[in-house]
């Protein structure tokens, strides 16, 4: 018989973790990610992002990206303004496989893209062993 520790409170405590985090932050951009022969790629929208405004940092097996859109000082002119572009922090995590070297990601912002260039570790050859006789 196995024994499982009942707790109750475990729920609860997850869920208030999960909103605590999503009051940090305010939006969450797109990403792609693939992987190629040499690399693993991610790909995340940043329109109006400054590259001063991010940070990467791969600890533990997990890629972070983190950063701030700021928001743009707006003079309304006319009795309206409507503003749907959504600024603040944000915040993506990803797993990384074991084949990726940590030291030697690159990063590089074009266009409003940010891309991530993650190389793979070279598979070492299998080595064959010569029997010998006794």
């Amino acid at each position: 018989m196995t024994i499982v520790r009942y707790e109750p409170w475990s729920l609860v405590d997850r869920l208030t973790r999960q909103f605590e985090t999503a009051r940090t932050v305010a939006w969450i951009p797109s990403v792609d990610v693939h992987e190629e022969a040499e690399r693993y790629v991610v790909r995340a929208d940043l329109p109006g992002v400054s590259p001063d405004d991010i940070e990467i940092t791969a600890e533990a097996g997990v890629l972070t990206l983190k950063g701030e859109r700021k928001v743009n000082a707006q003079q309304s002119e006319g009795n309206y303004q409507r503003v749907e572009r959504v600024a603040g922090n944000f915040v993506r995590r990803f797993t990384l496989p074991e084949a990726a070297q940590t030291d030697g990601i690159k990063a590089t912002h074009v266009n409003g893209v940010l891309e991530v260039s993650i190389p793979k570790q070279v598979k070492p050859e299998p080595r064959r062993i010569k029997v010998e006789a006794a």
